[in-house]
Protein backbone atom coordinates (compact mmCIF):
# COMPACT_ATOMS: atom_id res chain seq x y z
CA UNK A 1 0.00 0.00 0.00
CA UNK A 2 1.35 3.64 -0.50
CA UNK A 3 2.14 5.86 2.16
CA UNK A 4 0.21 8.91 3.31
CA UNK A 5 0.04 12.06 0.59
CA UNK A 6 3.17 14.05 1.69
CA UNK A 7 2.17 17.41 3.01
CA UNK A 8 2.84 19.55 0.08
CA UNK A 9 0.45 16.70 -2.35
CA UNK A 10 -2.22 17.42 0.77
CA UNK A 11 -1.28 21.40 0.03
CA UNK A 12 -2.18 20.97 -3.40
CA UNK A 13 -5.41 18.85 -2.73
CA UNK A 14 -6.83 22.09 -2.42
CA UNK A 15 -7.62 22.17 -6.25
CA UNK A 16 -9.72 19.34 -5.44
CA UNK A 17 -12.64 21.57 -5.56
CA UNK A 18 -12.11 22.98 -8.91
CA UNK A 19 -11.10 19.65 -10.73
CA UNK A 20 -14.55 17.55 -8.84
CA UNK A 21 -17.07 20.33 -8.68
CA UNK A 22 -19.83 19.45 -7.56
CA UNK A 23 -19.94 16.67 -5.22
CA UNK A 24 -23.01 14.88 -5.89
CA UNK A 25 -24.07 13.57 -9.27
CA UNK A 26 -27.19 15.30 -10.58
CA UNK A 27 -30.13 12.98 -9.28
CA UNK A 28 -31.81 12.53 -12.96
CA UNK A 29 -28.70 11.43 -14.22
CA UNK A 30 -28.07 8.90 -11.18
CA UNK A 31 -31.76 7.75 -12.58
CA UNK A 32 -30.40 7.12 -15.90
CA UNK A 33 -27.33 5.66 -14.93
CA UNK A 34 -28.64 3.53 -12.34
CA UNK A 35 -32.10 2.24 -13.14
CA UNK A 36 -31.52 -0.89 -11.70
CA UNK A 37 -32.03 -0.79 -7.79
CA UNK A 38 -29.44 1.16 -4.89
CA UNK A 39 -27.16 3.59 -7.01
CA UNK A 40 -24.54 3.15 -4.10
CA UNK A 41 -21.46 1.46 -4.48
CA UNK A 42 -21.32 -1.90 -2.56
CA UNK A 43 -17.53 -1.68 -1.47
CA UNK A 44 -16.65 2.12 -0.42
CA UNK A 45 -13.74 1.84 -0.42
CA UNK A 46 -11.35 -0.31 -3.14
CA UNK A 47 -7.80 -1.34 -3.76
CA UNK A 48 -6.19 -0.65 -7.14
CA UNK A 49 -2.92 -1.86 -7.98
CA UNK A 50 -0.35 0.00 -10.35
CA UNK A 51 3.12 -0.48 -11.27
CA UNK A 52 5.35 2.90 -11.20
CA UNK A 53 4.71 3.98 -14.81
CA UNK A 54 3.88 7.29 -16.12
CA UNK A 55 -0.07 5.53 -17.11
CA UNK A 56 -0.72 4.97 -13.56
CA UNK A 57 -1.65 8.92 -13.72
CA UNK A 58 -5.35 8.31 -13.65
CA UNK A 59 -5.39 5.90 -10.97
CA UNK A 60 -3.61 7.98 -8.83
CA UNK A 61 -5.40 11.35 -9.72
CA UNK A 62 -8.37 9.80 -9.44
CA UNK A 63 -7.68 9.57 -5.85
CA UNK A 64 -5.33 12.84 -4.78
CA UNK A 65 -8.26 15.06 -6.72
CA UNK A 66 -11.12 13.07 -4.35
CA UNK A 67 -12.52 12.38 -7.70
CA UNK A 68 -13.33 9.12 -6.45
CA UNK A 69 -15.67 10.39 -3.52
CA UNK A 70 -17.72 12.34 -6.13
CA UNK A 71 -19.01 8.70 -6.88
CA UNK A 72 -19.15 7.44 -3.57
CA UNK A 73 -16.27 5.30 -3.87
CA UNK A 74 -12.49 5.59 -2.29
CA UNK A 75 -9.44 4.58 -4.00
CA UNK A 76 -6.50 3.34 -2.61
CA UNK A 77 -4.12 3.07 -4.65
CA UNK A 78 -1.49 -0.15 -3.99
CA UNK A 79 2.35 -0.38 -5.22
CA UNK A 80 3.11 -3.59 -7.01
CA UNK A 81 6.75 -4.46 -7.71
CA UNK A 82 5.64 -6.83 -10.83
CA UNK A 83 3.27 -7.69 -13.13
CA UNK A 84 3.33 -10.84 -12.28
CA UNK A 85 1.98 -9.67 -8.93
CA UNK A 86 -0.34 -7.51 -9.91
CA UNK A 87 -1.45 -11.11 -11.75
CA UNK A 88 -1.44 -12.93 -8.61
CA UNK A 89 -3.11 -10.42 -6.34
CA UNK A 90 -6.33 -9.92 -8.91
CA UNK A 91 -6.85 -13.43 -9.19
CA UNK A 92 -6.61 -13.76 -5.31
CA UNK A 93 -8.64 -10.90 -4.78
CA UNK A 94 -5.99 -8.80 -2.46
CA UNK A 95 -6.51 -6.37 -5.39
CA UNK A 96 -10.06 -5.54 -6.08
CA UNK A 97 -8.87 -3.43 -9.68
CA UNK A 98 -5.87 -3.03 -11.04
CA UNK A 99 -3.93 -0.49 -13.60
CA UNK A 100 -2.54 -3.41 -15.66
CA UNK A 101 -1.14 -4.77 -19.13
CA UNK A 102 -4.15 -5.27 -21.63
CA UNK A 103 -2.78 -8.60 -23.08
CA UNK A 104 -2.08 -9.75 -19.25
CA UNK A 105 -5.85 -9.98 -18.35
CA UNK A 106 -6.83 -11.39 -21.68
CA UNK A 107 -3.67 -13.77 -21.21
CA UNK A 108 -5.33 -14.95 -17.52
CA UNK A 109 -8.59 -15.43 -19.12
CA UNK A 110 -7.72 -18.06 -21.31
CA UNK A 111 -5.40 -19.40 -19.05
CA UNK A 112 -2.02 -18.96 -20.84
CA UNK A 113 0.16 -16.50 -18.54
CA UNK A 114 -0.65 -17.97 -15.13
CA UNK A 115 -3.67 -19.09 -13.53
CA UNK A 116 -7.07 -19.20 -15.34
CA UNK A 117 -9.53 -17.24 -14.41
CA UNK A 118 -12.68 -15.00 -16.07
CA UNK A 119 -11.75 -11.50 -16.53
CA UNK A 120 -12.98 -8.14 -16.74
CA UNK A 121 -11.64 -4.84 -18.78
CA UNK A 122 -13.39 -1.77 -17.58
CA UNK A 123 -11.72 0.66 -19.65
CA UNK A 124 -8.08 1.43 -21.82
CA UNK A 125 -6.19 3.44 -19.33
CA UNK A 126 -4.63 5.54 -21.60
CA UNK A 127 -3.09 5.30 -25.73
CA UNK A 128 0.79 5.60 -26.47
CA UNK A 129 4.14 6.54 -24.68
CA UNK A 130 6.06 3.34 -24.37
CA UNK A 131 9.31 2.47 -25.82
CA UNK A 132 11.58 0.92 -27.52
CA UNK A 133 15.24 1.49 -25.98
CA UNK A 134 18.37 0.16 -27.17
CA UNK A 135 21.66 0.43 -25.25
CA UNK A 136 23.95 2.88 -25.39
CA UNK A 137 26.73 0.31 -26.50
CA UNK A 138 24.70 -0.55 -29.27
CA UNK A 139 24.02 2.77 -30.69
CA UNK A 140 27.64 3.81 -30.51
CA UNK A 141 28.50 0.62 -32.96
CA UNK A 142 25.69 2.29 -35.08
CA UNK A 143 22.73 0.87 -33.82
CA UNK A 144 20.59 3.26 -32.33
CA UNK A 145 17.28 2.19 -34.74
CA UNK A 146 15.89 -0.84 -35.98
CA UNK A 147 17.55 -0.57 -38.86
CA UNK A 148 21.11 0.03 -37.20
CA UNK A 149 20.25 -3.15 -35.51
CA UNK A 150 19.53 -5.18 -38.23
CA UNK A 151 22.77 -4.09 -39.94
CA UNK A 152 24.68 -4.70 -36.56
CA UNK A 153 22.97 -8.34 -36.17
CA UNK A 154 23.99 -8.75 -39.25
CA UNK A 155 27.75 -7.81 -38.93
CA UNK A 156 28.14 -9.02 -35.43
CA UNK A 157 26.05 -12.19 -34.72
CA UNK A 158 25.77 -13.30 -31.50
CA UNK A 159 23.05 -13.49 -28.78
CA UNK A 160 21.09 -10.72 -28.70
CA UNK A 161 18.84 -10.42 -25.85
CA UNK A 162 15.78 -8.13 -25.57
CA UNK A 163 13.61 -7.51 -22.30
CA UNK A 164 9.66 -7.00 -21.97
CA UNK A 165 7.79 -6.64 -18.78
CA UNK A 166 5.30 -9.64 -18.85
CA UNK A 167 5.02 -12.64 -21.74
CA UNK A 168 1.49 -11.97 -22.78
CA UNK A 169 1.70 -8.20 -22.21
CA UNK A 170 1.61 -4.90 -24.23
CA UNK A 171 5.50 -4.22 -24.02
CA UNK A 172 6.44 -7.82 -25.38
CA UNK A 173 4.10 -7.56 -28.43
CA UNK A 174 5.36 -4.10 -29.01
CA UNK A 175 8.82 -5.56 -29.22
CA UNK A 176 8.24 -8.47 -31.00
CA UNK A 177 6.08 -6.48 -33.90
CA UNK A 178 8.58 -4.13 -33.84
CA UNK A 179 11.38 -6.76 -34.65
CA UNK A 180 9.46 -8.48 -37.29
CA UNK A 181 8.73 -5.27 -39.33
CA UNK A 182 12.05 -5.65 -39.64
CA UNK A 183 12.85 -9.32 -40.74
CA UNK A 184 13.56 -10.20 -37.29
CA UNK A 185 11.83 -13.45 -35.77
CA UNK A 186 11.70 -12.64 -32.05
CA UNK A 187 10.91 -15.89 -31.52
CA UNK A 188 14.32 -17.63 -32.95
CA UNK A 189 16.69 -14.75 -33.77
CA UNK A 190 16.84 -13.24 -30.14
CA UNK A 191 16.47 -14.22 -26.72
CA UNK A 192 13.59 -12.05 -24.79
CA UNK A 193 13.73 -11.76 -21.28
CA UNK A 194 11.17 -10.63 -18.61
CA UNK A 195 12.32 -7.73 -16.57
CA UNK A 196 9.88 -5.39 -14.22
CA UNK A 197 9.59 -1.86 -15.19
CA UNK A 198 11.67 -0.19 -12.37
CA UNK A 199 14.06 -2.60 -12.79
CA UNK A 200 14.83 -2.26 -16.54
CA UNK A 201 17.14 0.59 -16.12
CA UNK A 202 19.22 -0.87 -13.90
CA UNK A 203 19.62 -3.95 -15.50
CA UNK A 204 21.11 -2.41 -18.78
CA UNK A 205 23.38 -0.30 -16.36
CA UNK A 206 24.92 -3.61 -15.58
CA UNK A 207 24.97 -4.95 -19.60
CA UNK A 208 21.90 -7.68 -18.75
CA UNK A 209 20.34 -6.79 -21.94
CA UNK A 210 20.76 -5.10 -25.20
CA UNK A 211 17.29 -3.15 -25.64
CA UNK A 212 13.84 -3.31 -23.82
CA UNK A 213 10.52 -1.93 -24.32
CA UNK A 214 8.54 -0.67 -21.99
CA UNK A 215 6.22 1.71 -20.37
CA UNK A 216 7.74 5.65 -19.15
CA UNK A 217 9.63 7.49 -17.13
CA UNK A 218 11.93 4.41 -18.15
CA UNK A 219 12.95 4.99 -21.61
CA UNK A 220 13.46 8.42 -21.33
CA UNK A 221 15.26 7.31 -17.60
CA UNK A 222 17.90 5.53 -19.83
CA UNK A 223 18.56 8.76 -21.68
CA UNK A 224 19.24 11.14 -18.68
CA UNK A 225 21.31 8.50 -17.21
CA UNK A 226 23.32 7.90 -19.93
CA UNK A 227 22.93 4.35 -21.09
CA UNK A 228 20.34 3.44 -23.61
CA UNK A 229 18.71 5.80 -26.45
CA UNK A 230 15.21 5.55 -28.18
CA UNK A 231 14.92 3.78 -30.73
CA UNK A 232 11.36 4.05 -31.38
CA UNK A 233 8.09 4.81 -29.67
CA UNK A 234 5.17 2.70 -29.39
CA UNK A 235 3.29 4.78 -31.29
CA UNK A 236 6.12 4.39 -34.50
CA UNK A 237 4.50 0.44 -34.00
CA UNK A 238 0.72 1.35 -33.77
CA UNK A 239 -0.50 4.78 -33.52
CA UNK A 240 -2.97 5.62 -30.72
CA UNK A 241 -2.83 2.05 -29.56
CA UNK A 242 -4.37 0.61 -26.48
CA UNK A 243 -2.21 0.08 -23.67
CA UNK A 244 -2.81 -0.18 -20.00
CA UNK A 245 -6.56 -0.87 -18.71
CA UNK A 246 -8.50 -0.77 -15.50
CA UNK A 247 -8.76 -4.49 -14.98
CA UNK A 248 -10.70 -6.69 -12.36
CA UNK A 249 -11.97 -10.20 -12.33
CA UNK A 250 -15.68 -11.23 -14.16
CA UNK A 251 -16.63 -12.34 -10.25
CA UNK A 252 -15.98 -8.59 -9.17
CA UNK A 253 -17.82 -7.07 -11.70
CA UNK A 254 -21.26 -9.42 -11.50
CA UNK A 255 -21.11 -9.35 -7.48
CA UNK A 256 -20.25 -4.75 -6.98
CA UNK A 257 -21.45 -3.64 -10.18
CA UNK A 258 -22.03 -0.26 -9.14
CA UNK A 259 -18.61 0.05 -7.19
CA UNK A 260 -16.93 -1.11 -10.92
CA UNK A 261 -19.22 1.48 -12.27
CA UNK A 262 -18.19 4.14 -9.95
CA UNK A 263 -14.69 3.38 -10.08
CA UNK A 264 -14.49 3.58 -14.22
CA UNK A 265 -16.71 7.11 -14.12
CA UNK A 266 -13.84 8.49 -11.68
CA UNK A 267 -10.96 7.32 -13.91
CA UNK A 268 -11.94 8.69 -16.87
CA UNK A 269 -12.64 12.25 -15.20
CA UNK A 270 -8.98 11.87 -13.81
CA UNK A 271 -8.01 11.09 -17.21
CA UNK A 272 -10.08 14.04 -18.86
CA UNK A 273 -8.44 16.69 -15.85
CA UNK A 274 -5.23 15.31 -17.45
CA UNK A 275 -5.59 15.85 -20.83
CA UNK A 276 -7.58 19.22 -20.11
CA UNK A 277 -4.17 21.27 -19.63
CA UNK A 278 -0.39 21.67 -19.12
CA UNK A 279 -1.01 22.92 -16.21
CA UNK A 280 -3.05 19.66 -14.81
CA UNK A 281 0.02 17.48 -17.34
CA UNK A 282 2.91 19.42 -14.72
CA UNK A 283 0.85 18.93 -11.54
CA UNK A 284 0.29 15.42 -11.97
CA UNK A 285 3.95 14.34 -13.24
CA UNK A 286 5.05 16.66 -9.93
CA UNK A 287 2.24 14.24 -8.08
CA UNK A 288 3.16 10.54 -9.42
CA UNK A 289 7.19 11.32 -9.32
CA UNK A 290 6.71 10.98 -5.75
CA UNK A 291 8.35 8.30 -3.97
CA UNK A 292 5.14 6.36 -3.41
CA UNK A 293 4.36 6.26 -7.20
CA UNK A 294 6.68 6.36 -9.30
CA UNK A 295 10.21 7.21 -7.34
CA UNK A 296 11.65 8.73 -10.06
CA UNK A 297 12.53 13.24 -11.08
CA UNK A 298 9.82 14.96 -12.75
CA UNK A 299 12.18 15.86 -15.77
CA UNK A 300 11.75 12.49 -16.00
CA UNK A 301 8.29 12.26 -16.51
CA UNK A 302 6.86 15.67 -17.45
CA UNK A 303 8.98 15.83 -20.96
CA UNK A 304 7.45 12.94 -22.71
CA UNK A 305 3.93 13.70 -21.39
CA UNK A 306 3.76 16.84 -23.59
CA UNK A 307 5.36 14.92 -26.68
CA UNK A 308 8.69 16.41 -26.20
CA UNK A 309 11.15 13.65 -27.51
CA UNK A 310 14.66 13.34 -27.35
CA UNK A 311 16.57 10.37 -28.66
CA UNK A 312 20.00 10.73 -26.85
CA UNK A 313 21.37 10.73 -29.83
CA UNK A 314 21.40 14.39 -30.40
CA UNK A 315 17.85 14.39 -31.98
CA UNK A 316 14.50 16.47 -30.20
CA UNK A 317 11.05 16.12 -31.35
CA UNK A 318 7.37 16.89 -30.87
CA UNK A 319 5.31 13.63 -30.75
CA UNK A 320 1.39 14.46 -31.54
CA UNK A 321 0.90 11.17 -30.49
CA UNK A 322 2.27 10.90 -27.03
CA UNK A 323 0.49 9.53 -24.24
CA UNK A 324 -2.70 10.64 -23.66
CA UNK A 325 -5.37 9.77 -20.84
CA UNK A 326 -8.87 10.53 -22.37
CA UNK A 327 -8.08 12.48 -25.68
CA UNK A 328 -12.11 13.65 -26.01
CA UNK A 329 -12.93 10.29 -25.18
CA UNK A 330 -11.32 8.67 -27.68
CA UNK A 331 -9.07 7.07 -25.04
CA UNK A 332 -11.21 4.95 -22.89
CA UNK A 333 -13.75 3.19 -25.03
CA UNK A 334 -13.12 -0.53 -24.63
CA UNK A 335 -13.08 -0.96 -28.07
CA UNK A 336 -13.76 -4.84 -28.92
CA UNK A 337 -11.14 -4.84 -31.78
CA UNK A 338 -8.27 -3.87 -29.10
CA UNK A 339 -8.82 -6.77 -27.09
CA UNK A 340 -9.02 -9.14 -30.04
CA UNK A 341 -5.83 -7.74 -31.47
CA UNK A 342 -3.55 -8.95 -28.18
CA UNK A 343 -5.45 -12.62 -29.15
CA UNK A 344 -4.13 -12.42 -32.81
CA UNK A 345 -0.57 -11.29 -31.19
CA UNK A 346 -0.72 -14.36 -28.87
CA UNK A 347 -1.65 -17.04 -31.86
CA UNK A 348 0.91 -15.42 -34.08
CA UNK A 349 3.97 -16.00 -31.34
CA UNK A 350 2.90 -19.49 -30.17
CA UNK A 351 1.21 -18.30 -27.01
CA UNK A 352 -2.17 -19.87 -27.80
CA UNK A 353 -1.91 -23.02 -29.83
CA UNK A 354 -5.46 -22.61 -31.88
CA UNK A 355 -7.37 -19.78 -32.91
CA UNK A 356 -10.03 -18.85 -30.00
CA UNK A 357 -13.43 -17.55 -30.48
CA UNK A 358 -11.91 -13.79 -30.95
CA UNK A 359 -14.95 -11.83 -30.76
CA UNK A 360 -17.34 -13.83 -28.14
CA UNK A 361 -13.51 -13.61 -25.90
CA UNK A 362 -13.98 -10.00 -26.18
CA UNK A 363 -17.15 -9.52 -25.50
CA UNK A 364 -16.93 -11.68 -22.32
CA UNK A 365 -13.98 -9.44 -21.10
CA UNK A 366 -14.45 -5.47 -22.53
CA UNK A 367 -17.35 -4.13 -20.48
CA UNK A 368 -19.28 -2.15 -22.99
CA UNK A 369 -22.44 -1.99 -21.37
CA UNK A 370 -20.88 -0.88 -17.90
CA UNK A 371 -18.06 1.46 -19.39
CA UNK A 372 -20.88 2.94 -21.07
CA UNK A 373 -23.26 4.09 -18.00
CA UNK A 374 -20.21 5.54 -16.31
CA UNK A 375 -19.07 7.27 -19.28
CA UNK A 376 -22.66 8.88 -19.23
CA UNK A 377 -21.48 9.25 -15.41
CA UNK A 378 -18.81 11.57 -16.41
CA UNK A 379 -20.11 12.94 -19.14
CA UNK A 380 -17.68 11.48 -21.55
CA UNK A 381 -19.10 10.85 -25.33
CA UNK A 382 -19.36 7.15 -25.97
CA UNK A 383 -18.45 6.05 -29.88
CA UNK A 384 -20.59 4.55 -32.37
CA UNK A 385 -18.94 1.38 -33.09
CA UNK A 386 -17.10 -0.84 -30.76
CA UNK A 387 -14.72 -2.37 -33.36
CA UNK A 388 -11.92 0.71 -34.93
CA UNK A 389 -9.33 0.52 -37.86
CA UNK A 390 -5.80 1.11 -37.71
CA UNK A 391 -2.78 0.81 -39.70
CA UNK A 392 0.26 -0.75 -37.67
CA UNK A 393 4.45 0.05 -38.70
CA UNK A 394 4.36 -3.10 -41.28
CA UNK A 395 1.66 -1.63 -43.53
CA UNK A 396 -0.59 -4.18 -42.37
CA UNK A 397 -4.53 -3.03 -41.38
CA UNK A 398 -6.12 -4.00 -38.93
CA UNK A 399 -10.56 -3.46 -37.93
CA UNK A 400 -10.84 -6.64 -36.09
CA UNK A 401 -13.29 -8.23 -38.88
CA UNK A 402 -11.06 -11.04 -39.35
CA UNK A 403 -9.09 -11.84 -36.82
CA UNK A 404 -8.30 -15.49 -37.75
CA UNK A 405 -6.87 -13.83 -41.06
CA UNK A 406 -5.46 -11.27 -39.91
CA UNK A 407 -3.11 -14.00 -37.11
CA UNK A 408 -2.59 -16.57 -40.11
CA UNK A 409 -1.43 -13.37 -42.13
CA UNK A 410 2.14 -12.34 -41.06
CA UNK A 411 5.26 -13.99 -42.70
CA UNK A 412 6.71 -13.66 -39.32
CA UNK A 413 5.60 -15.95 -36.24
CA UNK A 414 6.12 -17.92 -34.18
Amino acid sequence: MTKPLTPSLNRRGLLQAAAVGAIAIDPALRAVVYAAGSDAPEKPEVKIGFIPLTDCASVVMASVLGLDKKYGVKIVPSKEASWAGVRDKLVNGELDFAHVLYGLVYGVHLGVSGPKKDMAVLMTLNNNGQGLTLSKKLADKGAGNLEGLVALMKKEPREYTFAQTFPTGTHAMWLYYWLASAGINPMKDVKSIVVPPPQMVANMRVGNMDGFSVGEPWNHRAIIDGIGVSAATSQDVWKDHPEKVLGTTAEFVKKYPNTARAVTAAIIEAGQWIDSGLQNKSKMAETIADKSYVNTSVDAINQRILGRYQNGMGKTWDDPNYMKFYNDGAVNFPYLSDGMWFLTQHKRWGLLKDHPDYLAIAKQINQIDLYKQAATAAKAPIPKDVLRTSKLIDGMVWDGKDPKKYADGFKIKA
